[in-house]
């Protein structure tokens, strides 16, 4: 696969109310601040420039909605678990996640970059957490795999996946060396056209989860 040739910025939201149409098909990336998230848009979708990469953490501060195909849109969320903001910051982030993946039906699956080096981290398995209970697949992406040994890369995956827990998928990534591009692009395909039917299930039988199920991020 060949990535997104035709990938381009669409918007920012800083409101709910900003929010793009609920149509189509999304596929969010997030994860704790500085854990290469953006890196690993860029890489994904061969769009060196697409997403803002910074060495400061808490970049991200917006949802980005990105065009991939007719369609079919890349959302990039704020990041989480950065200290250096204000507690009003920190709620307002908190909200703006929480409203956009209480509210968009559109919404196919979740990408979530984690530090192969840090492994996954009490914000991250909350995270999981609170996706399983909107019936949200889940793909984990174990990022700067470059950084490790091979025999640290195969433990880091091992102690992930167990984890993660059962319905969670978990692959090493670097978009640095290319470790597992072709397999993300491949899940991101599958979770696109495959995600919405069940997604679409759960979310007809049970409503979101409490306002409190993502405290801590932001």
């Amino acid at each position: 696969m060949a990535g997104y040739p035709q990938a381009r910025f669409l918007t920012s939201a800083n409101q709910p109310g900003q929010f793009l149409p609920d149509e189509g098909a999304e596929v969010a990336f997030v994860g704790r601040s500085n854990a290469g998230k953006s890196s690993a848009i860029n890489a994904i979708t061969h769009r060196r420039q697409l997403a803002r990469i910074s060495r400061t953490p808490g970049r991200t501060q917006l949802v980005n909605f990105f065009h991939l195909v007719e369609g079919v849109r890349l959302v990039d969320l704020p990041g989480y678990g950065f200290a250096k903001v204000t507690v009003a910051m920190q709620a307002h982030w908190r909200q703006l996640l929480e409203a956009y993946f209480q509210s968009r039906r559109c919404l196919r699956g979740l990408f979530l970059a984690v530090d192969s080096r840090r492994g996954l981290g009490p914000m991250d398995l909350q995270m999981i957490e609170w996706c399983a209970s909107l019936g949200l697949p889940v793909h984990v992406l174990l990022t700067k795999a470059d950084k490790l040994r091979r025999a640290e890369m195969a433990a880091a995956l091992r102690t992930a996946v167990a984890a993660a827990g059962e319905g969670v998928t978990v692959q090493l990534f670097s978009a640095t060396s290319g470790e597992g591009l072709e397999a993300a692009r491949a899940r991101l395909q599958t979770l696109l056209h495959d995600g919405a039917e069940k997604k679409s299930r759960v979310r007809s039988t049970g409503g979101a989860p409490g306002t409190n199920a993502a405290t801590g991020l932001g």
